[in-house]
């Protein structure tokens, strides 16, 4: 069962208490930044995971302006559909709501997911600046740079940062490609356990690409084992793992 550290009370919490009720996530974006960004992404792993585990869930986006400028970023993150929420009342069932925000930000009652903050790879000259910046480059870099830390803890979007996160990406891409000919063997329970274990546990993503990264050096591990976790955990990510699949000689 995910859990989650309610930022505004601090308490663990279960973020799906009623199994067959359905769970609201909602992102609180109330600019175009980088840190708004990031709480689009947390709200957008945060959806996966849920889903993952079964349960019902809805993503809303909370925005007092420029929505139609967040939806745009959003999909260029590769974020899922979210809902408006000014045009949404209580969902059918619904039994849980899990506020995504950033630190320090205001939000209705529920459960307070929080987001610190990121500094972009340059200083914004203007607001937006930093954000568009950013969407200007490979999404799935940014995408993997900004999972590659807890959402608690501040994020810093240096060319460094950015360019460690692509030769990632890249690597593991060109691996799964590769991966993908040798013949299908199913993922390992314990490599499923231990991807679990770690989303679920305040959705430590972190944790989940320390366990990709065993596998991508493991030597026990069949070949087509790791295609099917690097698959597997790839619908918690998002980073289109298996896009160069039969288009790498």
């Amino acid at each position: 069962m995910l859990r989650i550290i309610d930022a505004g009370t601090g308490e663990v919490v279960e973020a799906a208490p009623a199994r067959r009720g359905l769970t609201r996530v909602e992102a609180h974006a109330p600019g175009l930044d980088p840190t708004a960004l990031r709480v689009l992404l947390v709200a957008d792993v945060l959806v996966r995971a849920l889903e993952l585990g079964g349960t019902p869930v809805w993503g809303l986006l909370s925005a007092e302006d420029r929505r139609t400028e967040l939806r745009a970023a959003a999909g260029t993150l590769g974020v899922r559909p979210l809902e408006d929420r000014a045009q949404a009342g209580p969902g059918p069932g619904e039994r849980q709501v899990l506020h995504v925000v950033a630190e320090g930000a205001e939000a209705p009652d529920g459960v307070r997911v929080g987001v610190a903050a990121v500094e972009p790879a340059r200083p914004p000259h203007a607001p937006g600046d930093g954000a568009r910046a950013l969407l200007n480059g490979d999404p799935a870099v940014l995408r993997l740079a900004l999972l590659a830390r807890r959402r608690g803890e501040p994020a810093r979007l240096d060319p460094e940062a950015l360019a460690a996160a692509g030769r990632t990406l890249g690597r593991w891409r060109r691996a799964v490609a590769g991966w993908a000919r040798e013949p299908s063997r199913p993922v390992p329970e314990e490599v499923r356990g231990r991807l679990r274990a770690a989303w679920e546990d305040d959705l430590d993503v972190p944790g989940v690409l320390r366990v990709l990264r065993w596998v991508e050096s493991e030597p026990e591990l069949p070949d087509g084992a790791r295609f099917e976790t690097y698959v597997y955990a790839d619908r918690l990510l998002g980073l289109d793992l298996a896009r160069d699949l039969g288009v790498l000689a």
